[in-house]
C-alpha cells in the first residue's frame, strides 16, 4: 500500500523492450536506500516489484496490463518519474490509501496563477470523483477542488509543484490515475443490494426484517 506522499523524483536510466513487456531502470537513491529484490515502489503511481538494485538504480518489469492501463508504455530514458516506497505497518497515512493500481491515463489541461491545476479524464472514471474527494495523479495524493463533466481540478501547493513531477507537466501530457478504492467497493456492494430489491419487487421472494 501507498499514501501518494512522493519521496523522491526519479530518473529513467534504461528501458528495454521485452514480449508483451517492459523492463525499466530508475536512479532513486532515496527509494533504494533500503530496497531490496520483491520490495515494492511505485513508479508515478504504478506499483512496481523490483527485480535489482544497485549503486542507487532499481529495475522493474512492466506487464502488458500495466502498459496499456498507465502512461509507463510511452516512457523514455531521461524521463522524470515520482517513486515512493510502500507504506510500513504502523506508518504514517499523510495522504490516503492507494493500491499503486492504476485505473487509468488522464490529460493534464492546464494550471492557473493560482496553483488550480486541471485534468481530463475517462468518462467511466469520473462516477468515482468527488469534490473534496481523494484522486491520485502520477502517485501524488490529492484532493478534489472541483469537478464538472469528465473533467477535475486540484489546488497544488509550491512544495507539491516542487517535489513532484506535476510542477513540469504541460497541456496534452498523460498522466496516471488511481480513484479511490473505497468508492468502487461501495459501488459493487450497492449493485448487489439493489439488484436483489430489483428482483423482490418484480416477483422475488419478499425479505423480512
Amino acid at each position: 500500500m501507498f499514501t501518494g506522499i512522493v519521496e523522491e523524483i526519479g530518473e529513467v536510466t534504461s528501458v528495454e523492450q521485452l514480449t508483451n513487456a517492459a523492463r525499466l531502470r530508475v536512479r532513486g537513491p532515496l527509494v533504494t536506500s533500503d530496497a531490496g529484490h520483491g520490495d515494492s515502489i511505485a513508479v508515478s503511481g504504478v506499483c512496481l516489484t523490483v527485480v535489482e538494485v544497485a549503486g542507487g538504480e532499481f529495475t522493474v518489469d512492466v506487464v502488458h496490463e500495466t502498459l496499456q492501463r498507465s502512461s509507463l508504455a510511452k516512457v523514455a530514458v531521461g524521463d522524470r518519474v515520482n517513486l515512493e516506497r510502500a507504506t510500513p505497518a504502523g506508518g504514517r497515512l499523510g495522504g490516503h490509501i492507494m493500491q499503486g493500481h492504476v485505473d487509468g491515463t488522464g490529460v493534464f489541461l492546464g494550471r492557473d496563477e493560482n496553483g488550480v491545476t486541471t485534468f481530463a479524464m475517462p468518462g467511466h472514471l469520473s462516477r468515482y470523483v468527488v469534490e473534496k474527494g481523494s484522486i491520485a495523479v502520477d502517485g501524488v495524493s490529492l484532493t478534489v477542488a472541483a469537478i464538472k463533466d469528465d473533467q477535475f481540478a486540484v489546488a497544488l501547493i509550491p512544495t507539491t509543484l516542487e517535489a513532484t513531477t506535476l510542477g513540469g507537466r504541460e497541456a496534452g501530457d498523460l498522466v496516471n490515475l488511481e480513484v479511490d478504492v473505497v468508492a468502487k467497493y461501495v459501488e459493487k456492494l450497492a449493485e448487489a443490494h439493489i439488484r436483489d430489491q430489483v428482483h423482490n419487487r418484480d416477483g422475488g421472494t419478499e425479505e423480512r426484517s
